[in-house]
């Protein structure tokens, strides 16, 4: 049996499964692809979370689409972040092309153009169904860790939270947390410091200086009302197909703290809701997270604490999160030490900082036989690339230099009009859509304090009056006794007694 044929027998026998499986192209060997030989990755190990990676313009999101489309068919639901705007076109099927049909003649796989269900959703002021969360889902450890707050003031957000749960304040907004704030270190610094202790004003101040950074980034517009439930997420169609639920992000790549925030509340609510679903057959949701670098290039150390804790906990929640990125070294090493699927476009050494990190890159992968990964690497074209997976007992399926099928949709953006039509179907913009403001904290103290100054204006309106009053009768008293004496020390009055005792002496 010469290499080719004992390569092809190596991959369909590591690539065998019991259960469904995706696949998600053919195996290549010396540059050849090897048809029949599908690479596949078992719809079982789907929530043992991802990476796809690689140069741009190399097929990162042709990938990511591959997978939502095929996960929908499989009835799984998909939440993708489209950062970059070009994923929409899900929602419609490929008008086809000769290279396609090329290049899955090369597979060995039949081509379908297909359209899929999609929900566009948004974090902004763009068309969807808007996504929020309030200050209280968050919870004063998560909100803390947000602010990247040092344990002095994280400590003072703890004390608000516990307030406004002892009083009934609801904190729906931003405007509410910093009203509360502002409350604690004035009108009722009193009451706050008997309960709870003192409340340092510079710490407030520096907490307050945070949320504004935060506003300034659009997070004023994702707090607040009706939340978003995330049970909505797991819908499928009349036909039993999964919902592929993109998150239009194209106006935010710039505002990364906004990101990261949504991105945690979302995975916090997603692990605090979802049953433990334990070993299934399939994943209940898969999160594909586009540009993941920007979740992590400005969080925190406790912020990255907190997303690789939820990272290796929503697995039993049958959650598969998937990190696209440029380079594995965007990802820190304690998330990508989770990942049990890797699919690794091609990485271009132009400098020597490069060169170290493509050979870093393949020592995360299995040992072949029939490659040099380092060198495979740096020779992929575009819509290839290396592939490990687990199987259905996770263990590491056979690495193969793949070439990746094409996306049965649409490879491009949607029109305006055929954006407007999806959300003219949707089931959940009417729900979401309509912003709530109902009475909560803000309103809450805002009453209080007024109510506690017309208190305040009447007592010392009393005061005024009694004042006057006791001014007014000491003026009168004194009136009285200066006639008085006035008339007793009158010269007629003085004559007339002089004149009645002389008459008495005489």
């Amino acid at each position: 049996m010469d290499q080719t044929e004992a390569f092809k027998e190596h991959i369909i026998a590591g690539n065998t499964f019991k259960g469904e499986s995706i696949p998600v192209g053919a195996a290549m060997l010396n540059g050849q692809t090897i048809t029949g030989a599908l690479v596949k990755i078992p719809l079982k190990t789907m929530n043992r979370h991802g990476l796809i990676a690689g140069a741009t313009g190399t097929g990162k999101t042709k990938t990511l689409q591959v997978l939502a489309e095929n996960l929908s068919e499989k009835g799984v639901p998909v939440l993708l972040m489209d950062m970059k705007g070009d994923l929409s076109g899900i929602a419609k099927a490929s008008p086809g092309h000769p290279k396609i049909d090329e290049r899955h003649e090369k597979i060995g796989l039949p081509y379908e153009a297909k359209d899929f269900p999609v929900e566009l959703l948004t974090l902004s002021e763009q068309n969807g169904v808007r996504l929020r969360a309030t200050v209280s889902e968050f919870g004063p450890v998560l909100f803390s860790r947000i602010l990247d707050a040092s344990d002095a003031q994280a400590g003072i957000i703890a004390i608000l939270f516990k307030y406004c749960d002892d009083k009934s304040l609801p904190l729906l907004d931003l405007n509410d947390f910093k009203k509360v704030l502002q409350y604690a270190t004035d009108e009722g610094g009193e009451e706050i410091q008997e309960l709870y202790g003192r409340i340092s004003t510079s710490s407030a101040g520096s907490i307050l200086r945070k949320i504004v950074q935060l506003e300034q980034q659009g997070a004023d517009v994702f707090f607040g009302e009706k939340s978003f439930e995330v049970n909505d997420l797991l819908r499928l169609d009349e036909n039993g197909r999964g919902k592929i639920n993109i998150i239009r992000l194209t106006d935010i790549q710039d505002r990364p703290k906004l990101f990261s925030t949504f991105m945690l509340s979302l995975l916090a609510e997603i692990y605090s809701t979802f049953p433990e679903q334990g070993d299934s057959e399939q994943p209940e949701l898969v999160i594909f997270i586009d540009e993941a670098h920007l979740i992590f290039q400005e969080a925190s150390k406790a912020l990255h604490s907190q997303i690789e804790s939820i990272v290796k906990l929503i697995r039993s929640k049958g959650v598969g999160l998937y990190f696209v990125t440029q380079n594995p070294t965007d990802v820190p090493d304690g998330v990508l030490s989770q990942l049990g699927l890797k699919i690794q476009h091609a990485l271009r050494a132009f400098t020597a900082k490069d060169r170290k990190a493509i050979k870093l890159t393949a020592e995360n992968y299995p040992i072949s036989e029939y490659y040099d990964t380092t060198e495979v690497l740096t020779s992929l074209g575009t819509g290839e690339a290396l592939v490990s997976a687990l199987d259905e007992k996770g263990r590491p399926t056979p690495l193969a230099a793949t070439m990746m099928r094409a996306p049965m949709s649409r490879m491009d953006i949607l029109s305006q009009a055929e954006i407007d039509d999806i959300n003219r179907k949707s089931a959940l913009i009417p729900k979401y859509n309509d912003s709530i403001d109902r009475e909560s904290a803000y309103e809450i103290l805002n009453a209080k304090i007024k109510k506690a100054e017309t208190e305040e204006a009447k007592e010392k309106a009393r005061d005024e009056r009694a004042t006057v009053k006791r001014s007014s009768s000491r003026s009168s008293g004194n009136t009285t006794e200066k006639a008085i004496i006035k008339v007793l020390t009158s010269a007629t009055v003085l004559r007339g007694v002089l004149g009645i005792l002389n008459k008495m002496i005489k």
